[in-house]
């Protein structure tokens, strides 16, 4: 059994089953901060994302910082990695947070708030990649995925700002935010140190122009730089 009373470092730390995944998730909640620090307001901002080939165990990860007044980017740090926890819905964190971390420790400038492609308080223990993500770090954090997840929602509106809360369980966990009118909305979930309003706030704050924050915007694309590099290695 993993040692649940420190977050997992290195990579062996990762190297676990799905139960005791589940018991380190179910352990590490009750870190979970819901709310923001006192007058939170981030001006530099991250964003992390990990790409993985279809039916490949190694991975891309990227982390990208940007300064939330000017959306000009500041620090990055990219890594590749063979993943050591199997694809399992519900436990994206154990498989994407060991290359992350490689990025997280070699950034220059350490950010205000790290934005998450994937689902935070939005899952079924209320504890998915952004939520573990900042509890690990404790940095304050978003869940800013592309496809939904848990819960259901009413239809949410064509304009820009039209949101619509994700229930589970009886629960609002997140949010359905468009964040350009037209195209598919988001779906936002507080992470670590952060609550909903705050968190739907800074996303559409991070979404000027296009569909996606430029934080993840631009983490997606170094990830795919770093692919590319790989390939033509």
């Amino acid at each position: 059994m993993p040692d649940t009373n420190t977050p997992p470092s290195g990579p062996r730390r990762w190297e676990m089953t799905v139960a005791e995944a589940r018991t380190v998730q179910q352990t590490l909640r009750e870190r979970l901060v819901v709310q923001p620090p006192p007058g939170f307001s981030p001006r530099l901002v991250a964003g992390a994302d990990v790409s993985v080939e279809r039916f490949k165990h190694y991975g891309y990860a990227a982390i990208v910082v940007i300064d939330l007044q000017t959306m000009e980017q500041v620090d990055e740090a990219g890594a590749a990695a063979e993943l050591r926890f199997p694809y399992v819905p519900g436990y994206l964190s154990f498989r994407e947070l060991p290359p992350l971390q490689r990025c997280w420790d070699a950034l220059r400038v350490r950010p205000d708030l790290v934005v998450f492609d994937g689902h935070g308080y939005a899952h079924p223990r209320r504890f998915g990649l952004a939520c573990h993500g900042g509890v690990l770090w404790d940095v304050p954090s978003i869940g800013c995925a592309k496809n939904p997840f848990i819960g259901t929602h009413a239809p949410v509106g064509e304009a820009r700002g039209a949101t619509a809360q994700i229930v589970h369980e009886g629960e609002t966990v997140g949010k359905v935010v468009r964040t350009r009118a037209g195209a598919k909305p988001l779906y936002v979930s507080a992470g670590h140190r952060m609550d909903l309003p705050t968190a739907v706030d800074l996303v559409l704050r991070l979404a000027p122009r296009y569909r996606q924050p430029e934080t993840t915007r631009l983490a997606h694309r170094r990830v795919n730089e770093l692919r590319r590099a790989d390939r033509g290695g």
